[in-house]
């Protein structure tokens, strides 16, 4: 509810379509709590103090829900002067105009509306699909979720350029519901974070399944262990599976290995800048370092978005002269090969979704007992880091872990609530008061007995 506020907020929303429910998440129920006006309100004349701006709210299913429309009642509606006057709204659009403002917390703070054009988005949708040699013979798994430009752009863009067939296994990933829809199917391609990928590989009825009709794919969303795309190339029937690197801001790959690179290259980098784009990789004065040393990785061109909507502050810290910080360390070869070696913020990458601590972190500045808090990645051996947090608690009060994370149910996306909680009385800091979280990461992972090679 807090980050859905934020958001419709954000953009100045005048209409908002939803699901019923998903998963552990009731929208419905929601919505009528986030708009307590909902109820007693006309539907599309919505007035309500939260999100002044929300006139209208638009739900799927059959069933109806007070103060909203029906979805197929919506195109139902439309008569002949609102379809002219929708033919003359096409005529007025441009490539350029904005089509899509995909959230991203980028790398601190609230979330930032990536704000991207048909010329970003159907490009980039282009770029991929030739480089995975699409054509309308081939039917792409998708598993992924559609809220993120991996399944927008990279699965259901990319389809439509290319005349390919959108394959939906289940609502949310399931690694059973894929190996069936592989088979049944008869999927050319399938697409991947590295923890879907080792759940399939992991699965008891994979041995059984049939994945003969796969032949290339992509793995992206997280660093792609070397070992896990041998196994992808060899037990998943996949010798042309490619690995793409990118971000929301840039629509969003930047880089890709093609499907006939050398495997060592496949598996073993993020493949080379993509076609109409640029990349270099800086030092900390933002000059351009020598071949074969680290540096934040940058890229230019059609891909980058306009800018962060309605936040030229953090506009103007992430682009400079056309150029995107990603926010990532990395190496080039001679050869244009990028391999990622680190990331410049303390980003958390949880199976694929990327987990800001600050953003976590401010909300739980929220709790009446906190004082404060702060959270970081541990390595996990399922989806290579999980959410951890040491709490200091106010004067006199006493809290239990389980009563944080009820407080954070709800409120925030299930993946960013913390695993591990832990009360401290003190942070260790440097001797100029900087809070170090590496020694914070450091403790817990020996605390637990966790390694880094347990983030395969």
């Amino acid at each position: 509810g807090n980050e859905l506020a934020y958001v419709l907020n954000k953009v100045g929303c005048s209409g908002l379509i939803t699901g019923v429910a998903f998963k552990t998440s009731d929208y419905i129920a929601m919505l009528h709590e986030l708009l307590p006006e909902l109820g007693d309100s006309a539907p599309g004349q919505l007035a309500a103090a939260a999100v002044p701006t929300l006139r209208t709210v638009i739900r799927l299913g059959d069933e109806t829900s007070r103060g909203m429309l029906n979805f197929a009642a919506v195109p139902a509606a439309a008569d002949a002067a609102a379809r002219r006057r929708l033919a003359e709204i096409e005529t007025t659009l441009d490539p350029h105009d904005p089509i899509n403002i995909q959230f991203t917390s980028g790398t601190t703070g609230t979330p930032k509306g990536a704000t991207l054009s048909h010329h970003n988005i159907l490009n980039n949708a282009y770029f991929i699909g030739r480089t995975l040699g699409y054509t309308a013979a081939d039917r792409i798994c998708i598993p992924v979720p559609l809220y993120h430009c991996f399944g927008m752009v990279g699965g259901n863009l990319v389809a439509i350029t290319c005349g390919a067939a959108m394959v939906y296994p289940e609502e949310a990933f399931e690694p059973g519901a894929v190996l069936r829809a592989i088979a049944q199917e008869r999927c050319t391609s399938l697409y991947g974070v590295p923890t879907m990928f080792v759940a399939l590989l992991d699965h008891p009825d994979f041995a059984a399944a049939d994945v003969a009709s796969l032949r290339t794919g992509v793995m992206a969303g997280a660093p792609c262990p070397i070992e896990l795309m041998k196994q992808a190339v060899s037990r998943l029937h996949m010798p042309q599976i490619t690995i793409a690197y990118g971000m929301t801001e840039t629509s969003p790959v930047s880089f890709q290995s093609r499907r006939d690179d050398p495997v060592e290259k496949r598996v073993g980098t993020v493949g080379r800048i993509h076609p109409h784009a640029e990349a270099k990789i800086v030092d900390d004065g933002g000059e351009t370092v020598a071949i074969g040393e680290q540096g934040e990785i940058m890229t230019r061109g059609y891909l980058v978005m306009q800018g962060y909507w309605n936040d030229a502050d953090k506009t103007a810290e992430a682009m400079e002269d056309g150029w995107m910080h990603t926010g990532d360390l990395g190496t080039l070869d001679e050869e244009g090969w990028l391999r990622i070696t680190g990331r410049v913020k303390d980003m958390i990458i949880r199976g694929g979704e990327n987990v800001y601590p600050r953003e976590i972190e401010e909300f739980l500045y929220r709790h009446p007992k906190i004082l404060e808090a702060q959270v970081f990645g541990v390595p996990d051996a399922k989806f290579g880091e999980a959410v951890a947090v040491w709490i200091q608690l106010r004067e006199g009060e006493q809290a239990s872990a389980e009563e944080i994370r009820e407080f954070c149910r709800g409120e925030i996306a299930h993946y960013k609530i913390p695993r591990y909680v832990r009360f401290v009385s003190a942070f260790p800091m440097t001797v100029t008061g900087k809070i170090q979280k590496f020694q914070m990461r450091r403790a817990l992972a020996e605390e637990l007995g966790l390694t880094e090679a347990e983030t395969a």
